[in-house]
């Protein structure tokens, strides 16, 4: 086939589940087209030997352009032509849109503008979209944004969510009639996976601390002063542990300030933007992710590919991921202190930690890997082809 993707090119967990997919379709034979602003994230290092180069991934940049006329950059209708451009002389099969607004709204007006002129076979082209959350459970829900929304996804030939809790928000939601099938994120397990990170782990714990980690956009729907909170209970109950928060967002500064006004800026570690995370994981003892809202979880998914246990919050997507007392623990959302104490609870006991460790890293290996969710995908995309105009 030959595949159009458009996703957001950033750290966040659409852009890269969105990139990896693309990476295993070329790998599977296909032709992937990357339609973005800006080269996505986990595509910057192919190509830089011959080993890593794959002749079947292109990257077409949407280009912006800036007149007095127009208060905000026309972004939408930017991609919108740039998808017909790439559909019209690349001959696409599909597009897949991750993101109802406003990726799979620009693949639905290329798809009628191609329509319209007739030129070719991309007269007919498909559009897929995979919701990710942010786009249903916050954008979609303003009042100007709707009617857009549910248009979106019900012009789309077929929709797919990566969570049964996603499903289930945008049918309420909406009150859409389109069928959405379920298709979870997936991890590669040749690069999140146990590796040997004794040397690393005593450069960040030289005093044998144990190490708890977060990986996240730091947006405040993340709640990471949740995670600061208890790891100041943590440390008053005389565990020695330090805290690795990788990444970068909005929150940031704030995390950062509420670590030194707690008094445990010394056991903080705020380690920006990381691209090999598979050793800073396996280092670790515990993942935390104390959400407010999370319709999959993908970083908790890479550190159960590494053996790490997981305390998550009880929202969204997150319960079908994290299995209470197999691969870690689930607490109430908002509850500082049920965080810190199944954090210590698993810090505490080592075969307990030995026994979630082992049910993370069995569930992330059946379950979520790219050999099983990638055929998933490509079962969509024949199923969209099949559909007739």
């Amino acid at each position: 086939m030959n595949i159009g993707i458009t996703c957001y090119p950033t750290y966040g967990g659409s852009g890269v589940v969105a990139t990896e997919l693309g990476k295993s379709l070329a790998s599977r034979g296909h032709r992937v087209h990357f339609i973005t602003y800006a080269l996505p994230m986990r595509l910057t290092g192919i190509g830089h030997t011959e080993s890593e180069y794959i002749d079947n991934i292109f990257y077409h940049e949407v280009e912006m352009s800036t007149y007095p006329l127009f208060e905000f950059p026309l972004y939408s209708m930017a991609l919108t032509s740039k998808m017909v451009e790439v559909a019209r002389f690349e001959k696409l099969d599909l597009i897949h849109a991750h993101y109802a607004i406003p990726h799979a709204t620009s693949a639905v007006l290329a798809k009628q503008i191609l329509h319209g002129d007739g030129r070719s076979l991309t007269s007919d082209i498909k559009i897929v979209t995979t919701l990710h959350g942010t786009d249903i459970t916050l954008v979609g829900l303003e009042p100007s944004f709707e009617p857009l929304m549910k248009f979106s996804i019900e012009s789309s030939d077929v929709v797919t969510a990566v969570s049964r809790y996603l499903r289930d928000e945008t049918i309420g939601n909406y009150g859409v009639s389109k069928e959405i099938d379920v298709i979870p994120n997936f991890i590669d397990t040749e690069v999140f996976r146990p590796v040997d990170a004794k040397n690393l782990r005593r450069l960040l714990a030289p005093n044998g601390e144990k190490l708890l980690i977060h990986i996240s956009n730091f947006r405040e729907v993340k709640r990471v002063k949740d995670a600061i909170r208890a790891l100041k209970i943590i440390l008053d109950a005389g565990v020695k542990a330090k805290f690795l928060l990788v990444g970068d967002g909005p929150d940031r500064g704030e995390c950062q300030a509420l670590a030194r006004d707690l008094g445990i800026w010394q056991q903080t570690r705020f380690l920006g933007k990381q691209s090999e995370l598979a050793s800073i994981l396996s280092a670790s003892d515990v993942f935390l992710i104390p959400s407010g809202n999370e319709s999959f979880g993908l970083s908790a998914l890479e550190a159960m590919a590494c053996g790490v246990p997981v305390v998550s919050s009880d929202v969204g997507g997150l319960p079908e991921l994290n299995v209470d007392g197999e691969t870690g623990f689930v607490v109430k959302v908002g509850d500082v202190e049920a965080l810190a104490e199944r954090t210590l609870q698993i810090l505490r006991e080592p075969k307990l930690h030995a026994k979630l460790s082992r049910g993370a890293l069995r569930h992330a290996t059946t379950e979520f890997t790219k050999e099983r969710i990638v055929p998933m995908y490509e079962a969509a995309y024949e199923r969209a082809l099949s559909r007739a105009r």
